[in-house]
Order: structure tokens, then C-alpha cells, then sequence
């Protein structure tokens, strides 16, 4: 109960983040042309607490991992663009859609369901070489990317855009397999000498550096729905298929069912996933 509780944090403080960021972002653009460095500092400093949400966010879906299966933590990650729809009506006086309002109720009410049909429990013990194998798995994505990013050619810029889109999520879902089986180590050496560490910090930073790609490709909505949809379905498959993920006996129908709600309540707000002040 309480990891899930921490899995739910974790989509407050991402949704959170993305609102200061926005407040910040739109502060910086209406400085005047020429302002000094500590004047920006002083406006913009609600995009630093926002980084600093964003951390702890990720804090806490990792501690959830360490006991719930991969597809209910990703799944409540990935509704943090609920927390943020919500914000921006609260803080920046935006209005929802009847859609929207439709997509929030569905996907809490899928989460409710996810959560009920989860068995809690650790992950299955893997091979040693899988971290590192994690980590090599980097290599391709990023030169794909790369090749990605060099590609300026405009006839290229919806496909490239999508690719991008695809390894932003795939490497955010990475990071969730990779703590889901990271060990708690008492010592800092211990923490610098596991490979799953690693692989969160390599496709972590693969994962940012793709969505920011994307988004000068495509707008938000698709880029946000292509990148859930591939940080929910691919790690929740691994998990449910490798790692010992389980579901209540006679409850999968169910899960499907909550999962499916959920990621297409979340495909449904991706246009939540950046919002403007």
C-alpha cells in the first residue's frame, strides 16, 4: 500500500514539475531582450524546483519498483499528465475539454483497478550480464538517434520525429525495468559498480535528449502519446513476462482492462504533457 502511495507521489510531483516549469518558461519569455543573468536567475527560479520535483519523482517510482509490478508503477507514472491537466486549471485558469474531464475520470478510475489486481512482491533474480546487457542496448538507440537528429532533410521530419518519439519511451521504460532490479547497496561503491545504476543513467539521459529531438519534429500530442505508450507497454511486458510480475489469480481480464483504460486516457490528454503558462 505504501509503495503504490509512493507511485502516486511520484505522478504528483512530475505533473507538479511540468506546471512551475511552465510558470517559469512563460516568466523568462516576457523578460526584456538584454536581461542580466542574475535577473533571469532570480525570475526563472521556479524551473530549478520544478528539476528538483522531477528528481524526487523519480526517487519515489523507483522506491515503488523495489516492491510493485513494472505495468501498475509505469502506468501511474505515466498519469502524471492527469495531475497536470488538473494543475493547469487550478493554477493557470485553463479549461478541459468534456473530453479531457472524460479521459481524467477513466484513467483514475483504471488506476483504481490496476491497483487492486497487482501482487506486490520483489523481482525475480536475472543473470548478471543483464545489466550490463541494459546498458550496451544504449549504443544502438543512440546512434538511431543520432541519425535521427543529422537527418534535416524536411521530407524525413515526421518520420524522424516518430523514431525519436519511440526511443524517448522506450528509454524512460528502461529506466523502469533497470529499478525495478537495481540492489540497495549500503555502500557508494556498491551503487557505482551496478550495472542497472548505470543503465538508468545512460537511457535516462538517452530518453531526455530523444524527446527534446521530437518535439522540434512533431507537435506535443504525438509525441507525448508515442513516447507513454512505449515507457507503459514495453516494460510492462517484460516485467509481466520475465521479471515475475504477477497479477491477483483470476484478475488479469481486469488488469487488461484497467491497463488499457489508463494508457488511453493518457494517449487522450498527451496534449497535457506541456502546458504554457
Amino acid at each position: 500500500m505504501f509503495a503504490y502511495i509512493g507511485a502516486v507521489c511520484a505522478a504528483i510531483a512530475y505533473g507538479g514539475a511540468t506546471i512551475l516549469q511552465a510558470i517559469a518558461v512563460g516568466r523568462l519569455a516576457a523578460l526584456p531582450a538584454g536581461s542580466s543573468w542574475g535577473h533571469r536567475i532570480r525570475t526563472g527560479w521556479l524551473y530549478g524546483l520544478g528539476l528538483v520535483c522531477d528528481f524526487l519523482g523519480f526517487l519515489m517510482s523507483a522506491l515503488a519498483l523495489h516492491s510493485l509490478p513494472l505495468f501498475l508503477v509505469e502506468s501511474t507514472v505515466a498519469s502524471s499528465v492527469a495531475v497536470t491537466a488538473v494543475l493547469a486549471v487550478v493554477v493557470l485558469h485553463q479549461r478541459l475539454t468534456t473530453h479531457e474531464v472524460i479521459a481524467v475520470a477513466v484513467l483514475v478510475a483504471g488506476l483504481i483497478v490496476l491497483g487492486v489486481t497487482a501482487e506486490e512482491g520483489p523481482a525475480r533474480t536475472v543473470a548478471w550480464w543483464v545489466g550490463w546487457g541494459l546498458c550496451a542496448l544504449a549504443i544502438p538507440l543512440a546512434a538511431v538517434a543520432a541519425v535521427c537528429v543529422v537527418a534535416s532533410q524536411p521530407r524525413w521530419t515526421m518520420t524522424t520525429g516518430i523514431v525519436l518519439s519511440v526511443i524517448s519511451g522506450l528509454g524512460f521504460g528502461f529506466v523502469g525495468v533497470a529499478a525495478r532490479l537495481v540492489t540497495v547497496h549500503s555502500s557508494i561503491l556498491g551503487w557505482l559498480g551496478d550495472a542497472f545504476v548505470w543503465a538508468m543513467v545512460l537511457m535516462g539521459g538517452l530518453a531526455v535528449v530523444a524527446y527534446g529531438y521530437a518535439l522540434d519534429r512533431l507537435p506535443t500530442t504525438t509525441v507525448a502519446a508515442l513516447s507513454f505508450a512505449c515507457e507503459t507497454i514495453v516494460p510492462s511486458a517484460i516485467g509481466l513476462m520475465w521479471l515475475g510480475d504477477e497479477v491477483r489469480p483470476g484478475l488479469m481480464w481486469l488488469a487488461v482492462v484497467g491497463f488499457v483504460a489508463v494508457l488511453g486516457a493518457c494517449v487522450q490528454l498527451s496534449s497535457k504533457a506541456e502546458v504554457e503558462a
